[in-house]
């Protein structure tokens, strides 16, 4: 996650067809699916929820959150966007690592993320690094042009670190990791996992992006990873008054969990949201909880997060394949309150 609003720093069917069944007494009955074009009223409808990213697409415009966040409560008064914030969560109590597990859900292996596909890119780019000098040394058995060549690399990297934090390594790796189509794919679910609970909890994601490149290519930022963007500035300014509101910790913590929660139940074990847990757990601690308050609060986010995504399993999956095709903010809602339309569990 890695940008403000998830992040909070740098920290988703009603398909309007018609079905006509036809019976004959000639002939065996058979059912003929009749497409019908939409409403005037529907199509009304789409263009509002679109509007969504019109103003988001300002990004000149400082007033755009409040500007979008504003029209998405009109668009929820008025019964468009039905799912917004109404996603049914778990009671909130302290629960305990027995109850988690009766859940099938490991706490411990959730909250302590393995970078393993990026790890093993780093590991092979300095095993194919070495093996090239040592290859340049076979072949002109020239010691001075192998430090030579050893130093420059050294000095690329420090200098990195020292510009861009480390942000080209990243990128690098990060795009090399995405050759592995299971990684890319991981990365998608984790995304759209943030985006669906975000949404459901009632806080709207403003932008995102699936890969460091993507991230550069937009922001022009080296330091940008793969992440969701949400419309928070109510939640930053409660942060800065010091006086945070339950239910904003609660929907933060869903939030900043959804994505290793995510890859926990698809994969098995999170490998992305490393930088989430630990800003998560900085937020708590600068908020002076105990350890016990601390602990409570992520049990009961692990278990609701889990819950919400095994409920809208199927859901999840088309959020993310749209989410892989590039598709704006507004569509992505679109979707889910589609997928939703009529659903009372919610």
């Amino acid at each position: 996650m890695h940008a403000t609003a998830r992040r909070m720093h740098p920290a988703v069917q009603a398909k309007p067809r018609s079905w006509l069944l036809q019976s004959y007494q000639s002939r065996p009955q058979r059912h003929v699916k009749v497409l019908t074009a939409p409403s005037n009223q529907t199509a009304l409808q789409l263009k509002d929820i679109l509007s969504i990213d019109s103003i988001l697409s300002n990004q000149d415009d400082p007033q755009a959150e409040s500007k979008v966040v504003a029209r998405v409560e009109e668009l929820k008064s008025g019964g468009l966007l039905r799912c917004f914030g109404s996603g049914q969560q778990v009671p909130k109590r302290i629960y305990t690592i027995e109850e988690l597990r009766l859940n099938n859900i490991d706490a411990t292996t959730l909250l302590s993320p393995k970078d393993t596909t990026l790890g093993f890119v780093r590991q092979a780019g300095q095993v194919a690094v070495g093996a090239g000098l040592l290859a340049m040394y076979a072949l002109e058995q020239d010691g001075g042009h192998v430090l030579a060549s050893l130093f420059s690399i050294i000095f690329a990297l420090m200098l990195d670190q020292v510009a861009n934090g480390g942000g080209g390594e990243a990128l690098l790796v990060d795009t090399l990791g995405r050759l592995n189509p299971g990684y890319a794919r991981r990365v998608a679910y984790h995304e759209a996992g943030h985006f669906l609970i975000a949404y459901l909890v009632g806080v709207l994601p403003r932008a995102y992006t699936l890969s460091s490149l993507d991230a550069f290519t937009r922001y022009r930022a080296l330091n940008i990873q793969a992440g969701t963007q949400f419309c928070d500035g109510a939640f930053q300014k409660e942060v800065q008054s010091g006086r945070l509101s339950a239910s904003s910790l609660g929907k933060y913590t869903c939030i900043a969990l959804a994505g290793v929660v995510t890859e926990a139940l698809r994969f098995g074990q999170a490998e992305g949201g490393v930088g989430d847990v630990a800003q998560l757990d900085a937020m708590l601690r600068a908020l002076g909880f105990t350890q016990k308050k601390a602990d409570g609060e992520i049990r009961w986010a692990v278990l609701n997060v889990a819950a919400i995504l095994r409920r809208h399993e199927k859901l999840h999956d088309k959020l993310a394949d749209g989410m892989s095709a590039g598709k704006p903010v507004g569509e992505l809602v679109m979707l889910i309150e589609q997928e939703l339309a009529g659903c009372d569990d919610i």
